[in-house]
């Protein structure tokens, strides 16, 4: 499991035990909805559902949250950027449209969100739009054929948006 910690409010985690009515049938919906809460899944959240629930255990949890690619285990920041570098998308230029946005987000190498946690950056195999190539997301909003240009435009906006300079 990870290291991080978070400040974690187990109220939150209890209403979302209360909607799905503590069953463990409905263990991948409470886990997307504390996702969404905290933005990625706590080690102690983890623990958390794994001891409220019957029939669970904190290793079950786990074991389905690491088995979904869906689910992180690492915060992710309130913009999630996923670039495509399918075949057509790379074929396009997606290469330079995510170099640009790890120059723009300052990324370091391996690093996927950037520091003051607003950012986050996935690459993506295949995002079904590749008569639209090359792709990005940014949270479930779609930009097609990126330009490196293009999208310092929407992150200079966003970074505007937030008070970021």
């Amino acid at each position: 499991m990870t290291g991080t910690t978070t400040q974690i409010d187990f109220r939150e985690i209890d209403k979302i035990l209360e909607k799905y009515e503590y069953k463990k049938s409905y263990l991948i919906a409470m886990l997307q909805n504390v996702q969404e809460v905290f933005r990625y899944l706590p080690e102690e959240a983890m623990t958390y559902i794994g001891e409220k629930v019957d029939g669970l255990s904190p290793a079950t949890v786990y074991g389905v949250a690491t088995f979904y690619a869906q689910f992180s285990l690492e915060p992710k920041g309130k913009y999630e950027i996923r670039v495509c570098d399918g075949t057509a998308c790379h074929v396009r230029g997606s290469m330079p449209v995510l170099n640009a946005i790890k120059n723009k987000l300052k990324l370091k190498e391996g690093q996927k969100t950037c520091d003051n946690g607003l950012f986050s950056l996935e690459i993506v195999s295949c995002l079904g739009a590749c008569g639209l190539a090359p792709v990005c997301m940014v949270n479930d909003k779609v930009y097609p054929q990126m330009t490196s240009d293009a999208i310092s435009v929407i992150l200079d906006t966003l970074m505007k948006e937030e008070g970021v300079a």
